[in-house]
Formats: C-alpha cells, structure tokens, sequence
C-alpha cells in the first residue's frame, strides 16, 4: 500500500521530462537502482513500481523506456511473458529491457526475440547498463556478446534490431557509403568502435586496449568527426548503419567531448 501511494506521489512531478520505469519486486535493489539512476539520467523522471500493474497509472505519460527485472525466471515462463505484454500495451511507444540474473546466450536471444531492446545481466558493471539503456533509449539495442566471442561475432545482429536499420539498410547505395565510412577509420579506431558497441565506458576500454584514458578519448573524438556524430552513441549507431550519416560539410565542430 505504501509503495502504491509513494508511485502516486511521484505521478505529479515534474510532467515535462521523459520517464523512464524501474519495475523491481524487492525494495532494497530497487531503491539502489533508483538512486543510481537519478544521479546517472538526471535527464528523466525516474519511477519505480513493484509490480507491471502500476504501469496503469503511468499510461499517460513520455514512458520512454521500462526496465523489468525478472530476477532467476526464464525468459519464457509464463508470467514473464504475461509482463512483457502488459508493458508492451500499457506503453506502446516504451524500449523494454529485461534485467536478469542470467547471462547466458540463449536467455540473452530468447530476449531479443520477444522484442526486447535492452537485455542487462545482473552481473554487468553500473557503468556498463547506464551506457547500454541510453543505448536502448536512442534507438539501438543493447545485450553483451558471448564471452566466447566478446571481441565481436562477425555479422551477428540481434534479430529485433533489423527493424530499426528500416529501409536505409536495403539501399545498395546507402551500404556502400557505410563500406566507405569504414576505410575511414584506423584499425585502432575500427577496435575502439567495437567495444563502444558493447557499451563500454572509456575506463573499460582503455584498460582492456592496453591504453591510456585519454589515448581512448582521442580515439572517440576522431571517430565522432569521421561520422558527424554528436556523441558517441550516434557514432555506433551511423557506424552500424542504423542512422544516415550527415555530410561531413554540416557543422564540422558538432563532435562534443567523449563521455568518461
């Protein structure tokens, strides 16, 4: 009952931002992902509910992208998928990502083939889901690769992702840019690139590169220039081919600083 009337309260914040939902039965995990959240997406009204059926009071709102933990169910238990289709009715418009205490790859696909944009395992770095949700939240999906071929599965895409390569992806001329864009880059550059699409932060990547934090940072700012790219997350998202790459003329200074 409590819970319910704390959810109500929030409703009648501040209507004017985005809202992002943490649905996590347990008090104490959901009340750390939220303070966490709050701190890291200061850009979105944050809400946390126990259950999917709160979702009801929320229906009005810019629901941009719900988390829903699962905890140890599989992806396929009925309640799980009763879930996912509430939330799929109550926000048509809302990227789902399922947060579960699996991180094996059938659990990991089985996810992605229900629609699911964002598949976070519990045993991921914070820094690590915050950089794959706002992944989710411009468009892309987010789940960690194997760890048999975590340096990258040659040609494998999350089934769910094609629909947002949309018809710019079946334009012949449209892959031969991006096949262009490619020769573009260093090999050093065309690494970087790769583990930005597994949502590492900069930390990350420089320790498993071998290289300095600012080497990392240089490498993301020549990156987002060769893709007119605005940040590093539209940077994966044109190399990927998900976003129509801007002339290289349109606001040559545009690339802002890397995120840390």
């Amino acid at each position: 009952m409590d819970d319910l009337t704390n959810f109500s309260k929030r409703l009648n914040g501040p209507l004017h931002l985005p809202v992002l939902v943490i649905i996590e039965p347990l008090l104490l995990p959901r009340t750390c992902i939220l303070n966490v959240f709050r701190r890291e997406l200061a850009e979105f009204e944050i809400l946390d509910m126990a259950t999917v059926q709160s979702l009801d009071s929320a229906s009005a709102r810019d629901v941009r992208l719900v988390l829903l933990s699962i905890a140890d169910k599989p992806i396929g238990d009925p309640s799980v998928e009763d879930d996912l289709a509430f939330v799929a009715e109550c926000c048509p418009n809302a990227a789902i990502a399922i947060l579960s205490n699996h991180d094996d790859e059938p659990t990991a696909q089985a996810a992605m083939q229900r629609g699911v944009r964002g598949f976070l395992p519990t045993s991921l770095p914070i820094e690590v889901v915050i950089a794959g949700l706002r992944l989710v939240l411009v468009g892309g999906c987010y789940r960690p690769l194997p760890i048999a071929g975590i340096n990258r599965i040659p040609g494998f895409e999350p089934p769910d992702a094609r629909r947002f390569a949309s018809a710019y992806l079946t334009n012949e001329a449209a892959r031969a840019a991006i096949d262009r864009s490619l020769t573009d880059f260093t090999p050093r550059e065309q690494q970087v690139l790769a583990e930005l699409e597994l949502g590492l932060p900069n930390k990350l990547i420089a320790a498993k590169m071998n290289l300095s934090e600012s080497t990392v940072k240089m490498h993301i700012q020549h990156i987002m220039r060769k893709c007119a790219a605005h940040n590093r997350t539209e940077a994966v998202l044109r190399w990927r081919g998900r976003l129509p790459a801007q002339s290289r003329d349109h606001d040559p200074g545009a690339a802002s600083t890397p995120e840390t």
